[in-house]
This record gives structure tokens, sequence and C-alpha cells, in this order.
């Protein structure tokens, strides 16, 4: 029997394009691509010939109401929804981490610019500040000092957005050797890791950091695995930072990208990927 998987995507990147190659590989798998620029939903009806969805999509809002929509028709999806919408909001994220006793940074949450203030005060400079929707390190802001907690928060209060009316305050975590931790889980399994290192205090891969392999040390599987079972599980990546107490979960990406991490890490990620998406597939097809 074929097992018919949807790749719900928006560009073709480097990573969709790995993806593809190794569903391509499988036999009695056959793949079915998901435009999200030229999807039409009826609701209430299941308009998709497919046994499974995996999701792929550069914005968000289109991943999470696709996923939403999907699952409503009885469809498995990876992720799912309530992973993307969880992953998606670092406030949702955060609280989901804490709930479930996963070390993590320092969070204040404020809704004014007074309160922001106060908060960032209380909180200690320098802190973060962040977007509660966002990826790829754009609009993080390292808070120094007052004049320039001011002059963020009325920044962030004139663009107006929904989104920027929700001051996300993160402690800053000074990092020694210019690095921190990305790891990969699937399927419960912390299967990979990599260290992110920059002169700059964002690392991300997207900036400019660079990868190297990162040992999967006890310490860094428990972490990574407790934060994916925290967030939902599914196929997700965890930033961590090293501390002297021990390491802290940073964020969750569920659409993870990890074009740079294959041959750093010598793990082949989009097998693991797709082994754990046809083993969902199968399991609804039962």
């Amino acid at each position: 029997m074929v097992l018919k998987i949807g790749m719900l995507h928006s560009r073709i990147r480097k990573e969709e394009k790995l993806l593809i190659e190794e569903i391509r590989k499988r036999k009695d798998v056959e793949l079915v691509l998901l435009d999200d620029r030229e999807l039409i939903f009826e609701l209430g009806k299941n308009g998709f010939d497919v046994d499974v969805v995996f999701e792929r999509c550069v914005n968000h809002s289109r991943a999470v109401y696709s996923l939403k929509l999907f699952g409503d028709m009885g469809i498995p999806t990876v992720n799912t929804y309530d992973v993307a919408e969880t992953c998606g909001s670092k406030f949702l994220t955060s609280a989901a981490l804490i709930k479930a006793g996963v070390p993590t940074t320092r969070v204040r949450i404020a809704f004014t610019e007074a309160s922001a203030l106060q908060a960032i005060e209380e909180l200690g400079y320098p802190c973060v500040l962040k977007p509660a929707v966002g990826s790829w390190g754009r609009l993080i802001s390292k808070v120094s000092d007052k004049a320039s907690a001011e002059s963020l928060l009325e920044h962030k209060s004139i663009l107006g957005s929904y989104h920027h009316s929700i001051f996300y305050i993160q402690e800053y975590v000074n990092k020694p050797k210019k690095r921190d931790i990305r790891s990969f889980v699937v399927d419960g399994i912390c299967i990979a890791a990599i260290y992110r290192t920059s002169e700059h205090w964002i690392t991300n891969t997207s900036r400019g950091g660079s990868a190297t392999n990162c040992p999967v040390t006890p310490e860094i599987k428990k972490i990574s695995e407790d934060a994916a079972v925290a967030v939902g599980g599914g196929v997700v990546a965890i930033d961590l930072f090293e501390t002297d107490e021990g390491l802290l979960v940073n964020e969750v990406n569920y659409t993870m990208e990890f074009r740079n991490s294959i041959d750093t890490t010598g793990v082949n990620i989009p097998e693991k990927v797709i082994d754990y998406v046809i083993k969902v597939g199968k399991e609804h097809k039962k």
C-alpha cells in the first residue's frame, strides 16, 4: 500500500530539497507537494488525497492555520497544530517549559511601555527584548541601559502590530565561549547537536554564526528531550545556553533548519525526519 506524504511548503529551500530527495528514495511512498501560496481550504470538507502532512512553511501563520485545518480533517500532521502554536510563540514556549520544570531563562511579560520598563529594570541590564513571534534572530534587541530601553519600547509601541504590543523580556545570558548549542530532537530522541559560534551576541547561522559538531552529552540529551516533550514532541530543534549552573533552554523551533548540520554532525537528519513522518502516517492508516 502506497503512503502519500503531503509536504506543505512555501519556497523550496535547501532543507526541502534534501527532504524531497529522501522521500523519493523510499519504496511505497508518494510525495505530494502542497504549496501554501496556492492552497484553498473548504471548511468542513477534506479535499486532499494524502495520508500525512509534513509542514515546512516559512510563514508561521500559514503553518498553524494549515495544520489546524488538516488536523480537523483527520489527517495526521508533523508537527501537530499544538506544537506549532506553542513553538511559534516565545511566550507559550516559555510557559510550557516552566510548567514542565525544564530549565530555561528568566522571562518577564508586560503589556504597556511603563510596565515593560519596570520589568526590564527588575530583571536587570543587560536584558533581551524579543517579539513574541519571530525567527532567525530578527527584531531582537539587547537592552543595555534605561535610555535604550525607553527608546526601544517606544519604537515597538509605534509599530502598532499586535505582536509588538506584548513585551517579551528575557534575561541576557553571557557567552564567554561566544557560542550556544542547537540540538535536534526527532520522535523523542536527541539525534545530534551543533555549536553555533559568532563574535556577535546573536549566534544564528542565518546571521553569520558558524556551525561545528557538539557531542550529545547526557545533559544535552536530557534537557533537549525534556524540552521536546514539554512543547508536544515531534520534530524540533532546541536552542541551549551554557551557564555555570548548567544548560538553559532558550527557544524551541518547530520548522527546523539543518542545512549546516548534516556534514557537521555526520548525522543524516533528513533520513531521521522522514522515518518519523512515515511512522506517523503508517500508524494512522492501521
